[in-house]
């Protein structure tokens, strides 16, 4: 470290050097000679003495010695087990790393959430007050705390304290975060010297509801014609899963054949529409993977209705999933397109992990060999 401090306040010095130098350029004709040979010098000075230096420096194993190594080696390990749930993001929120107790805190593994916004698992409402807060720590503002909800679990209030660090190997500031559910302490008892979270009743009725959900579309896809099959699968996930439901087939265009919705009327607006002109179908129908939108930013993501306003706007959409129905070999057979309006909770994570693999058990259906 002392080294590497060196190096810093030399390159420094330099720099401050090289500005005078750049000053220079406006002296008389009869000093540049002089300037020129100062200019020469730090080039000499870089070449034969920074340049090895940053080499040597560059090319030191990751903590310097193997004592150092093996102390890095354990304090990933101390973060992974801690029984506190922890996070580890960039200044935009990206997860760099997520332990196991936060994982399990979140309802997220930790292989799916690395590499993705923490926003995206948040309350729609929380998110742009949680990025801004991140970014504050990263730039060195001080550590910070607020309160904000899991999208899978929007009535829990989560109190997530943010603080700094600057891991060795990383090259800008990452931010900690401690999540903890506010004022339920006496939620997480110690279990065998960890501290986990009693099951939440909502969460497990949740999960329930949702197994059962997989169960009737198993059993729906295993008694219908292929034929039957996307329209019997839309039947099944409307109302129970979804407020509107429109499926697309794929194949050898796009054509809409089902459009479920609160009422009728509502439906219609929807069924003679051209579904090459929903730019959600479309993507999804291109190969795409499932789209899940909270308070969709782009009105006209699913086209416009009958009378030429914007299906999401008409529906009054809060949350959408967008899923292509792909065979094994890779064929996109057809879209389902889902809609949740007024009050009702958003899409989930797990209910999209859900709907992905139902929408696989339905394009298999699909198939007219069986």
């Amino acid at each position: 470290m002392a080294q590497t401090d060196e190096f810093g306040e030399e390159l420094a010095d330099f720099v401050r050097r090289v500005a005078e130098l750049k000053t220079a350029r406006s002296v008389p004709a009869d000093d540049l000679p002089t300037v020129l040979d100062a200019a020469i010098f730090e080039l000499d000075h870089v070449a034969d003495q920074l340049w090895p230096r940053y080499e040597r420096l560059t090319a030191r194993p990751p903590g310097g010695t193997a004592s150092a190594a093996q102390e890095h080696q354990l304090l990933k390990a101390v973060f992974q087990l801690l029984p506190l749930p922890l996070a580890l993001l960039d200044r935009e929120t990206v997860v760099r790393r997520l332990n196991q107790a936060a994982s399990t805190f979140t309802g997220v593994r930790a292989g799916y959430a690395t590499g993705r916004p923490l926003t995206g698992f948040l309350a729609h409402a929380d998110r742009s007050a949680f990025r801004g807060q991140v970014a504050a720590v990263a730039r060195g503002e001080g550590d910070r705390s607020l309160t904000v909800h899991l999208q899978q679990r929007p009535s829990v209030p989560v109190r997530a304290t943010l603080t700094a660090l600057r891991p060795s190997g990383e090259p800008r500031t990452t931010v900690l975060v401690v999540l903890q559910p506010a004022g339920h302490w006496d939620r997480m008892p110690v279990v065998e010297g960890t501290a986990r979270p009693l099951p939440d009743l909502a969460e497990t009725t949740r999960h329930a509801a949702l197994m059962d959900l997989l169960d009737t579309m198993t059993t729906a896809l295993l008694t219908v014609p292929a034929a039957e099959a996307l329209d019997r699968a839309a039947r099944v996930l409307h109302g129970r899963f979804a407020d509107w439901v429109v499926a697309d087939t794929a194949s050898p265009g796009l054509t809409r054949t089902t459009a479920l919705a609160p009422s009728g009327k509502e439906a219609g607006l929807v069924a003679d529409q051209d579904p090459a002109t929903c730019p959600l179908v479309v993507s999804a129908a291109r190969g795409g993977s499932t789209a899940l939108q909270v308070r969709p930013p782009d009105p006209d993501a699913f086209g416009h209705d009958t009378t030429g306003a914007p299906v999401l706007v008409r529906a009054d959409v809060t949350s959408l999933l967008s899923v292509p129905l792909t065979a094994p070999d890779g064929t996109v057979r057809g879209v389902l397109t889902l809609f949740r309006s007024g009050a009702r909770l958003a899409f989930s994570m797990a209910e999209a992990r859900a709907m992905d693999t139902m929408s696989r058990h339905i394009a298999l259906a699909m198939d007219p060999r069986g």
